[in-house]
């Protein structure tokens, strides 16, 4: 099946009891069984729940993956995944990354003895050159946030490989609409379904999705030890949200090369970082591995103040102040007191992340009126 097609139909079935096209929200803890460990597959809704199932399985269907695992949030998979760690293992990860993503590995998982090492992984040399016998996972975003770094996934997946590392590739920004990293070599996708795969901003929730079935055993038996597992309401909202995945993402794309080419020729901003122009670093290899360059675009004023990025985020009027992106409706961001307040000034800085820097998430609307906003925006 195409995408398109794989969007609405792949890994989903009419109900069998009823033939509801759409999956029912099981909304259920429990299930009778007909006699002690005689079941219809289903115990337990923290272990399995049939509409976290078909999720599950068209989340693996599009990433070309064979098992999906779903989570309460992002950062619950990534809780998931780190845990397959042990003491006086290591993970060498992109520099320039989410900020909660920062903070789960350095707050919560360093104290027990996990070490976490932060390079720019647009530069393979320096990967390969982090990387050690006890590395056990090499952990990259692309495009990433809030920069729009590419990281090359089938240069970092041979540096993993070579080191006895498994990759882990968030995939959010681009979705499998624009990237499918497994098919790259990378073994764990993971996303934040809260955004671009949910896509209307009314649900929170993450995921893992690979190829190797001893990986996804081994990862099944932390999300249900664990326990953070989503509802099956809130796995019903994906599911809806994934039908028309194709389709609002080429829109965000469209925009987002609208609103990049009037910022790059606006008077008073300064550098713009959206992959798909020429002169964004490694533009050749965002245009081998990804379909399309997305709707997140990040720029500076020329005065690099503070203060008039704040003077521009307040008085958008489509363009709305919020955390998060990726739905139908536009955002804007500041990432140095919103998403990367986390991350230490000096550490922020070094990764180029400046303290003046808007963050947009180019929604759904048309484009002119969004351009328009920008216009009396920047004034």
């Amino acid at each position: 099946m195409k995408f398109g097609t794989k969007a609405i139909h792949a890994g989903v079935h009419p109900d069998p009891t009823t033939g509801a096209i759409m999956t029912p929200i099981y909304q259920t803890s429990t299930y009778v069984q007909r006699s002690p460990g005689d079941h219809k597959g289903y115990e337990y809704s923290r272990t399995h729940n049939p509409t976290r199932t078909q999720l599950q399985d068209s989340l693996a269907a599009l990433e070309n993956g064979t098992h999906g695992l779903c989570f309460a949030t992002g950062m619950a998979a990534i809780d998931c995944m780190i845990k397959l760690l042990e003491p006086g293992d290591e993970v060498v990860a992109t520099n320039d990354l989410y900020g909660g993503s920062y903070r789960i590995f350095t707050k919560v998982f360093a104290k027990y003895g996990i070490k976490f090492t932060f390079v720019p992984m647009h530069d393979v040399a320096a990967v390969r050159a982090a990387v050690t016998e006890r590395t056990k996972l090499v952990w990259a975003e692309t495009p990433t946030n809030p920069l729009l770094h590419i990281i090359d996934i089938k240069a970092m997946a041979e540096v993993a490989h070579e080191g006895g590392a498994l990759l882990v590739v968030d995939n959010t920004f681009a979705t499998p609409y624009l990237q499918t990293p497994l098919d790259l070599g990378a073994d764990v996708v993971m996303h934040s379904l809260t955004k671009y795969m949910g896509g209307h901003s009314d649900v929170v929730m993450g995921a893992l999705i690979v190829k190797d079935a001893a990986l996804a055993e081994r990862l099944a038996f932390i999300q249900n030890a664990c326990g953070g597992t989503p509802g099956p309401q809130d796995c019903f909202l994906v599911l809806r949200g994934l039908k028309t995945l194709h389709l609002r993402m080429q829109r965000h794309a469209e925009n987002g090369r609208a609103v990049a080419e009037y910022l790059r020729q606006h008077p008073k901003v300064g550098q713009v970082y959206w992959p798909g122009f020429e002169s964004h670093p490694n533009h050749q290899v965002a245009r081998q591995q990804m379909r399309d360059f997305g709707g997140m675009i990040s720029f500076v004023l020329k005065t690099d103040k503070i203060e008039d990025a704040v003077a521009v985020l307040e008085k958008f009027k489509l363009f709305s102040l919020a955390e998060s992106l990726g739905g139908v409706e536009s955002l804007s961001g500041h990432p140095a007191t919103m998403t990367h307040a986390s991350i230490p000034a000096e550490e922020r800085r070094k990764a180029g992340l400046s303290d003046s820097l808007i963050r947009l998430s180019v929604g759904v609307e048309d484009a002119e009126d969004l351009i328009e906003d920008l216009a009396q925006a920047l004034g």
